[in-house]
């Protein structure tokens, strides 16, 4: 193998000829302009989902419980939750659907009842907070309940801290006159902004049991929220929650109640991968061509080597060290170039994103060791194979008609 390595290297190191030079730096650019790009693409890519799955689960919960529990009924329910060893806080829920109106401006939303002190434990929006509070401290005992809005949803029915709002119930109470839709006056008390526009523009958030007065759930709730150690077991705490609680509630993972988000995501990584992996395989295509030029340009060594006694394995060898070694080269170029992509993006505002849309100024960039290793792994195959065909056609050079004509 040190033969091989050392005729190959001296080839590489060695060659005569401007063509011949600029087709090996050519085969080296290519390999490291792929690599480099598709680890940068990568990287922006995982950054983007890191961003949105943080925010998702920031404003959520990792596990959440579905089904209707009387007053009576879910604190048990919670103890049990909270028993499990995977787990570290549980807090009662309430959704509901309902129609805001505000100065004539009517909006459907989802009402979402919670305790403050008790979501402090499983998710992070007390600190989306951007004005005002869950609980204010300065209302009169008389005031409407406190209500908070998503900064999208104030904006679009034109709503500020402070102001009162009416939600209307899809529920129906019977009056002497007739059915009429349930309402209820509420006071904004606090907008927040998760980053989540779906969130941010959709939710309004009530006291626990104002909420459940609303939805005419009698004190109940309609699901309860859990926060583990480990989010990336959430797939195996959901079914022990489903065993433990009884089959009588539906018990999703964050993943599962944002399927259609993450699947999209995973799709639009995956659809890049291949597509930027082309450029690595347009690269593999020069270094094949580099091979067949070298095969003719040293016809005449293979011949003298073959007659010496180097067998067509050797020279075979030769040919596939050639290849390697550019790949290496590339790909430690690639890597290197990619890493300083990444820094740059992540450092400087290069590419300024709108702060209103994103609520990010930065692109965020996250390098996972498993996306590198398998853009490099991926380009050592397809060198690999660029070379095989250059190689074999060498060693089969007959010895005679090499030297003769070489």
């Amino acid at each position: 193998m040190k033969f091989q390595r050392f005729v190959a290297l001296r080839y590489m190191l060695k060659r005569k000829g401007l063509f011949a030079i600029i087709t090996t730096l050519i085969g080296v650019a290519g390999v490291s302009v792929g690599v480099a790009a598709l680890i940068t693409t990568l990287a922006v890519m995982t950054g983007f989902q890191t961003d949105i799955k943080e925010k998702i689960v920031g404003a959520q919960s990792h596990i959440l419980i579905f089904g209707r529990m009387a007053a009576d009924v879910y604190p048990e329910k919670i103890k049990q939750v909270e028993a499990l060893p995977e787990v570290t806080a549980a807090a009662p829920n309430i959704y509901g659907q309902a129609i805001i109106s505000h100065r004539g401006q009517s909006i459907g939303v989802v009402i979402r009842g919670l305790l403050p002190e008790a979501e402090a434990k499983i998710n992070n929006l007390n600190d989306s907070i951007v004005e005002g509070a869950f609980q204010p401290t300065d209302w009169s005992e008389d005031a409407p309940p406190p209500l908070v809005l998503g900064t999208e949803l104030a904006t679009n029915i034109n709503a500020f801290v402070g102001d009162e709002v009416v939600l209307i119930s899809p529920q129906s109470i019977s009056t002497g006159a007739g059915m009429f839709p349930k309402m209820k006056r509420f006071r904004i008390s606090g907008l927040l902004r998760t980053g989540y526009y779906e969130f941010d523009n959709t939710i309004a958030y009530a006291p626990l049991a104002d909420a459940s007065d609303f939805l005419g759930l009698k004190q109940g709730i309609t699901g309860i929220a859990v926060h583990l150690k480990d989010m990336n077991k959430a797939e195996d705490v959901a079914n022990q929650i489903q065993q433990e609680i009884g089959f009588g509630y539906a018990v999703r993972t964050f993943a599962q109640m944002n399927s259609t988000l993450y699947a999209a995501l995973k799709l639009e990584k995956a659809v890049m991968f291949i597509i930027l992996f082309l450029i690595i395989l347009v690269a593999s295509l020069n270094i094949a061509s580099n091979l067949i030029l070298l095969g003719t340009e040293k016809l005449r060594d293979i011949g003298i080597m073959r007659a010496l006694g180097a067998s067509p394995k050797m020279i075979r060898g030769i040919f596939m060290w050639e290849a390697m070694m550019t790949a290496t080269i590339g790909i430690v170029l690639g890597v290197g170039l990619a890493l300083l992509l990444c820094w740059i993006i992540a450092t400087f505002n290069i590419v300024e994103l709108p702060g209103d849309i994103y609520y990010l100024t930065k692109v965020p960039v996250r390098i996972e060791t498993m996306d590198v290793l398998s853009v490099i792994v991926g380009s050592y195959l397809v060198c690999f194979f660029a070379g095989l065909y250059p190689a074999v056609k060498a060693s089969r050079v007959n010895p005679t008609d090499a030297i003769r004509y070489g």
